[in-house]
């Protein structure tokens, strides 16, 4: 459940020329793409990782293994469901 907050963030934020600019949602998921895309490029993909969260619904952690294996191609994925 999300905390109202008048502080909270509304839309994406990217530093620009060392401040935080606000820029559509297009463009930040393109800069996290391409952020992707490089270190998969750079490194191995078995390089990558990621861990989701058991208070998440199952819906997003089965998108979210999806990704990590379809996506990226590692089968690098956890999550504290286990424990």
């Amino acid at each position: 459940m999300a905390v109202p907050s008048r502080n909270r963030l509304t839309q994406p934020l990217l530093r620009q020329n060392g401040a935080h600019q606000p820029v559509s949602w297009e463009q930040a998921l393109d800069r996290v793409a391409e952020g992707f895309r490089k270190s998969i490029a750079k490194h191995d993909p078995c390089d990558f990782g990621m861990f989701s969260c058991s208070k998440t619904t199952n819906e997003l952690n089965y998108i979210a293994q999806k990704f990590v294996r379809s996506v990226i191609g590692t089968n690098n994925i956890d999550s504290c469901n286990r424990t």
